[in-house]
């Protein structure tokens, strides 16, 4: 008898194409590079309305989950041309302090770098200093992407002072409503506790009248009759 052999045949799947996981790859790599990128923030409210003539801080500061080496930042008025900027400099690493420069008067460089701290201040400003100041940062390590961030200065006559009078009209109806109702509830606490107790009169008194009534009618439980005197024989 002739032997045969087994022969297994593969499975027809649907294999993964080699380009496929190349585009998984990337887009992991890329997901961990962003996620590790540097930032700028100006803080939560990138807005401020200064008065002409005061003193006024641009805030901001950098982060960066991979670190910094000779990190470039530098501060613009109104253009994002790098020829247009208030002051730059370098910061080597994250110990290392920079060199400043300012380009422009009545700018001030009050950052430190050991709180990755790049603020400005703006002395005297007039209303020709309003506009968008846009922070820029660029770390080597990320191969010198730029990453940015906008803080908006209103230069104004005076502050505008909010009328809170509707709030305090408000609040004074509802702190009526409240005592009204405050004054309601212990109103009919006090009305139920009179009432209760005009009631436990009321009891008190039926119950004594009714033993009088039994007394006088020589029902049981009032003073007994006396017996008639036994005759003799």
């Amino acid at each position: 008898m002739e032997a045969r052999s087994a022969v297994i045949q593969p499975r027809h799947g649907c294999p993964h194409p080699p380009h496929l996981k190349s585009s998984l790859l990337l887009i992991l790599l890329l997901g961990v590079w962003y996620g590790q990128a540097l930032e700028m923030i100006t803080g939560k409210i990138p807005y401020l309305e200064a008065v002409n003539g005061s003193t006024v801080l641009l805030p901001c500061k950098y982060a960066s989950c991979i670190g910094i080496e000779d990190l470039y930042f530098r501060w613009s008025f109104n253009d994002t041309d790098p020829q247009n900027k208030l002051c730059d400099a370098v910061i080597h690493d994250e110990t290392s302090e920079p060199n400043v420069k300012v380009y422009k008067d009545r700018v001030e460089f009050i950052g430190h770098n050991i709180e990755q701290n790049v603020s400005i201040l703006l002395w005297n400003i007039t209303f020709d200093d309003g506009g968008v100041y846009t922070c820029y940062g660029k770390n080597p390590k990320e191969k010198g992407r730029y990453h940015n961030a906008t803080f908006t200065l209103v230069v104004v006559d005076q502050l505008t002072v909010v009328d809170n009078t509707l709030a305090k009209l408000i609040a004074t109806c509802v702190g009526g409503a409240l005592g009204l109702l405050m004054c309601y509830v212990l109103l009919k606490n006090f009305t139920l506790w009179v009432m209760a107790q005009m009631e436990e009169r009321n009891k008190e008194g039926l119950i004594t009248s009714s033993g009088i009534d039994n007394t006088e009618n020589g029902l049981s439980g009032s003073k007994s009759t006396p017996k008639p005197t036994p005759k003799k024989a």
